[in-house]
C-alpha cells in the first residue's frame, strides 16, 4: 500500500508486539465450536441482505427485492441474496404435481414433468438476469446505492435442459414462428417469445448455483432467456403455446414498452444492452484511511454477449483508464472488473463504461436522452456517476 499512515504503522507495530507477548504464555484451552449443521449458514456476523418494500406496503405480493451489489465479490450472487420482482406473490409448488404443457402449433402436445426434464442431456451456463426496469429510478432522481440503483440484476450458474430438445420432441409445425410462455402464479404471467431465441440458447432451469432453484426464482422450473429482459424468464413456467405471431399480453403492451420522443412506443425490446457500475468505492461508503491506495471494482454485463473492454474515470470523465477484468470472461453474464486507484485527497467522481462484443458502448445519460427522450422508464443503462468528496465520503449526488 502507497503512502500509509504512520497512525496505521503504529497500529501494525502494536500488533506484532502484543503477538510476541502471548507467544510467550501458554495458550489456554479455546472452547469447542459450533456442531455441525444439515444446511450450511452464513456467520451472523455478516448482514448483507436484500433491500424489501416497506412491511406497511398495500401490495405486498407485488414488488421488488433487491441485490445488495455493493457487498458482492466475483461475479456469482449467493441464491439467498437475487434479486426478486413478483406480481402476485410466490406460489407454493409441488414438484410432484407440476407439469410443463407444450402445445398449440405441434404435431404432438407434449407434457414435462421436473423428472422428465432431467432425463435430457443437461447444461449449465453462468448468466446474468435484470429487470427491464433496473436503473429506472436514474433518470431525474440518482439513487444513493448500488443496491437502490442496480440492484434488480444478479448472476448465477444454471442448470437445466435446451428448450429446443423439447420442441423438437413435440415436432413444431411450419407455421411456428413465436411461443406464448405461461406462468403459474397467480397472475399466470404470460409473454410472447420469437421462436428463434428459444432454438439459439433458451433453457428451461430447474437448478441454480448447484441446487433446486429457490421458489422466488420459479421453482421447480422456469424459462431462461439468457441476455433478455427479465421479465421474459418466466417463473413457474407451466405452458409454451407455439403460434404464428405474439399474443400482445399486458405485459408486453401496457408495461415492458419504451415511449420514444416521437410519441411511439418501442415494443419488444427483449436484449439488455451493455451496462456497470462501480460497487466500491460507492455511494454510501467512505474512503477511511485519507489519501493514499484504493481498489476500484464493480460489475459489468451485457445481453448481447461478452464485455470486451471496461473503463474507468476518476477525473469528472475528462480522461479513462483501462481496468482489469476477471477470467474467463462469460457471455451475457456479470465480469467484475478492478483498477489500483491513488486518491489525492480532492474531491472528484469516479464513472465507469463498459464495451461489449458487438461494439457497444455505454452510453451517458445525456445520450440516451437524446436517443430516448425524458420519458424512459425501462432499459437505462446510461453511466453511474459517483462524487468523492474531500473528506473521503461517497455520494450519488455532488456537493453543494
Amino acid at each position: 500500500m502507497k503512502n500509509p499512515s504512520r497512525r496505521r504503522l503504529l497500529s501494525v507495530g502494536a500488533g506484532l508486539a502484543a503477538l510476541t507477548s502471548c507467544s510467550k504464555k501458554q495458550e489456554a484451552p479455546s472452547a469447542l465450536g459450533a456442531p455441525m449443521s444439515p444446511y450450511g449458514e452464513r456467520s451472523p456476523r455478516e448482514k448483507s441482505v436484500r433491500l424489501t418494500p416497506p412491511p406497511d406496503t398495500k401490495t405486498p405480493s407485488t414488488g421488488a427485492s433487491r441485490t445488495p451489489l455493493q457487498d458482492s465479490y466475483g461475479i456469482i450472487t449467493p441464491s439467498a441474496l437475487h434479486f426478486e420482482r413478483h406480481h402476485s406473490g410466490i406460489p407454493d409448488i409441488d414438484p410432484a404435481a407440476h407439469q410443463l404443457l407444450i402445445h398449440g402449433l405441434v404435431e404432438q402436445p407434449l407434457y414435462y414433468t421436473v423428472e422428465d426434464l432431467k432425463r435430457f442431456p443437461s447444461v449449465t451456463q453462468i448468466h446474468f438476469v435484470e429487470c427491464s426496469g433496473n436503473g429506472r429510478t436514474e433518470y431525474g432522481n440518482p439513487a444513493p446505492t448500488p443496491q437502490e440503483s442496480h440492484g434488480l440484476s444478479s448472476c448465477s450458474e444454471w442448470t437445466g435442459v435446451p428448450v429446443k430438445l423439447l420442441l423438437a420432441e413435440a415436432k413444431l409445425k411450419p407455421e411456428a414462428k413465436w411461443v406464448i410462455a405461461e406462468g403459474a402464479d397467480a397472475c399466470r404471467l404470460t409473454r410472447s417469445i420469437p421462436l428463434d431465441k428459444l432454438i439459439d440458447d433458451a433453457m428451461i432451469v430447474y437448478a441454480q448455483n448447484g441446487e433446486p432453484i429457490r421458489p422466488a426464482q420459479g421453482y421447480p422450473m422456469r424459462l431462461f432467456l439468457p441476455g433478455w429482459e427479465g421479465n421474459t424468464n418466466i417463473k413457474w413456467v407451466h405452458r409454451l403455446m407455439a403460434a404464428d405471431g405474439p399474443s400482445m399480453t399486458t405485459h408486453e403492451t401496457a408495461y415492458y414498452t419504451d415511449l420514444l420522443p416521437n410519441g411511439k412506443a418501442r415494443q419488444f425490446s427483449f436484449e439488455l444492452e451493455a451496462k456497470s457500475v462501480i460497487t466500491r468505492p460507492s455511494g454510501g461508503q467512505k474512503l477511511a484511511f485519507g489519501p493514499g491506495q484504493y481498489e476500484i471494482s464493480g460489475l459489468a454485463w451485457s445481453g448481447r454477449g461478452k464485455i470486451t473492454r471496461v473503463e474507468v474515470s476518476v477525473d469528472r470523465g475528462k480522461t479513462w483508464k483501462d481496468a482489469e477484468m476477471s477470467q474467463p470472461a462469460f457471455s451475457k453474464a456479470f465480469t467484475r472488473f478492478r483498477l489500483p486507484w491513488n486518491w489525492d485527497g480532492s474531491a472528484t467522481t469516479l464513472q465507469s463504461r463498459c464495451t461489449d462484443e458487438t461494439g457497444y458502448l455505454q452510453p451517458t445519460a445525456d445520450e440516451m436522452i437524446e436517443v430516448r427522450g425524458r420519458n424512459f422508464g425501462y432499459h437505462n443503462n446510461s453511466i453511474k456517476v459517483w462524487y468523492i468528496q474531500a473528506d473521503g465520503s461517497v455520494s450519488h449526488v455532488a456537493s453543494a
